[in-house]
């Protein structure tokens, strides 16, 4: 059933005339000087640190959270906010460490500066890992996750329809190259924020009329810490054996206090610092600019989960008290990726459409970031190295856009019947744990590549195979190969009666291993690695504003975890 009215449609109308005017206005004042790849895929030097700020959040905020966390916030709870709250600390760790490196040494894609620290056959193996993981598992499933909370509000059958508007949107948007998606992110993460915030608010008024209070929202949130005490606890404690399957699922997928010692950290790291999807915003910066930009991201990151999370336990609340019965249900089951657009049924007209422009903000504007860091891996690491290298400026600017719309038709093919089973164990857990399989040995190849002038080439590809194979693994071989209990890790007993361990202890296991034997093939090797990278200890200094930012993160983040622990 259609739960939006006309002026729904109005609102959402105005906000799509207003980002793709603005947009356009971008792309036209930037036709009056020669546009060239470095301008397309990096706005070098335009973009302001609000604006990367705003980017990478815009960029990083999309169905996956709406719509998966939200899904995770009404299964699991507040626990899931570890990878938003984790996040504003990685951020530090790469603002200060990380991008400084980038940028002394004139690095523009990820792959590039494999090429510069390593050599050449681990650029091109990554870049084509990157590339399938884009397409294959990113941009469908944001697309996916997008199209089916959309269309969950317009009712009738218009999956397929809300798929083909959101990618004709997003291709129009990414078209007009990093610059244009610098500046319309700022309006998508204004708009993303108010009509996050809103769903919010109003989401906690109706906990509070369901269990019979004055609706509001201070009530409303008291209601809720105390009607599902068990959705406010960061750390989940292991499960006996013979515990309830729900209760092992939780923990297979938030593995308590085990999950920091290694694989929360491997992706949050490999996602903000190595991801040229995240790093792409900067790359084109002076190193204040940068810095500042990343650290503003790191603030708005820790207030995230109130718009992306806290709609998910209310909608779990609500629902336990009777409310949204058939809201929640898909197929005849209830689904907790339904919870985000059934908490939008509780907005009056209007601010349906606000929400629903909010959600399309988010979606468009990963699509859009997405689809762009495709493009430029592709354009500038294998086409312009392998393909023709001595390919125009003029003729590269068009490869790069081919290459954007190829990458949306795959995404829309694959999207199109759920080909990946995004929809089966929920929208955000699926991204999480299959960029688990490649992001242990990225990470490793990287972090040692930065602070380890010895690490061979040899070794970084051995880093690349080996860390894949090591989490193929462990997710999948090891508990039956070992059995279920060892002193090394712990399996649980799944739903479909398979051991499985969970995959953020299989990542952290993954990762020291790989960095255990890419650090024996690297003492094996020569003494002095001629592909060092130009380093100097005043890059890793901080301006005392940028200092101040990543105290107050910081402290921000501990004093949420002293309360929720």
């Amino acid at each position: 059933m259609n739960q939006l009215a006309l002026t729904d449609y109005v609102i959402f109308f105005l906000y799509f005339i207003g980002v793709s005017s603005y947009g356009y206005w971008i792309y036209r004042r930037n036709q009056k000087t020669k546009q060239d790849t470095k301008d397309f895929f990096l706005a070098e030097g335009s973009l302001t640190w609000w604006a990367i700020g705003a980017s990478l959040i815009a960029s990083n905020i999309s169905a996956e959270q709406f719509i998966g966390m939200s899904g995770d916030g009404y299964r699991f709870g507040v626990a899931i906010a570890v990878y938003e709250w984790l996040a504003a600390i990685s951020l530090i760790i790469v603002a200060v460490w990380f991008i400084p490196i980038y940028l002394k040494n004139k690095i523009y894609t990820m792959p590039q500066f494999l090429s510069t620290r390593y050599n050449e056959t681990v650029s091109l193996i990554m870049a084509v890992f990157w590339l399938f993981l884009y397409v294959f598992v990113n941009l469908t499933s944001i697309l996916f996750l997008g199209a089916l909370a959309i269309s969950s509000l317009i009712g009738g059958d218009s999956f397929h329809i809300v798929i083909l508007c959101l990618s004709v949107f997003a291709i129009f948007i990414t078209l007009g190259g990093m610059n244009v998606i610098g500046y319309t992110d700022v309006i998508q993460v204004l708009v993303l924020i108010i009509g996050g915030l809103v769903t919010t608010y109003l989401a906690l008024q109706q906990v509070s009329l369901t269990m019979g209070l004055d609706g509001g929202i201070i009530s409303g949130l008291g209601a809720m810490f105390k009607d599902a005490d068990d959705h406010f606890h960061m750390i989940f404690e292991k499960p006996a054996p013979g515990a309830p399957q729900e209760d092992i699922k939780r923990y297979l997928t938030l593995p308590g206090i085990a999950m920091y010692l290694g694989g929360m950290w491997v992706v949050n790291l490999n996602y903000w610092g190595c991801n040229q999807y995240i790093t792409q915003r900067a790359l084109g910066a002076d190193l204040k600019t940068a810095r500042t930009g990343i650290l503003f991201a790191a603030i708005l990151k820790i207030f995230m989960p109130i718009i992306v999370m806290l709609p998910g336990i209310a909608a779990y609340v609500i629902h336990k008290n009777g409310g949204l019965q058939g809201e929640m249900l898909r197929n005849g089951v209830v689904s907790g990726d339904n919870a985000y657009s059934a908490v939008l049924t509780f907005l009056p007209t209007g601010l349906k459409g606000l929400s629903v422009a909010a959600l399309t903000a988010a979606i468009v504007a990963s699509l859009a970031g997405k689809a762009n860091s495709i493009s430029t891996i592709f354009t500038l690491d294998i086409y312009q190295k392998y393909i023709n290298k001595t390919a125009s400026e003029a003729r590269s600017l068009w490869i790069g856009r081919i290459t954007i719309l190829v990458a949306v038709a795959l995404s829309i093919a694959l999207a199109w019947d759920d080909a990946l089973g995004i929809g089966g164990e929920g929208g955000f857990t699926f991204i999480q744990k299959y960029t688990g399989y490649i992001s242990p040995g990225i990470f490793a190849v990287f972090l040692l590549g930065f602070f380890w002038k010895r690490t061979t080439g040899v070794a970084a590809i051995a880093g690349i195979l080996g860390g894949f194979g090591f989490a193929v693994l462990f997710n999948n071989f090891a508990p039956s190969l070992f059995g279920p209990e060892t002193i090394m890790y712990t399996a649980f007993l799944n739903s479909d009666g398979v051991y499985e361990i969970p995959f953020l202890i299989a990542m952290g296991w993954a990762f020291f291993l790989t960095v255990a034997m890419m650090v024996l093939l690297s003492l094996a090797g020569p003494k002095i690695n001629p592909k060092g990278l130009a380093i100097d200890a005043s890059m890793f200094k901080l301006a005392p504003t940028n200092l101040a930012m990543a105290v107050i993160i910081i402290m921000l983040v501990s004093m949420l975890y002293i309360r929720f622990w």
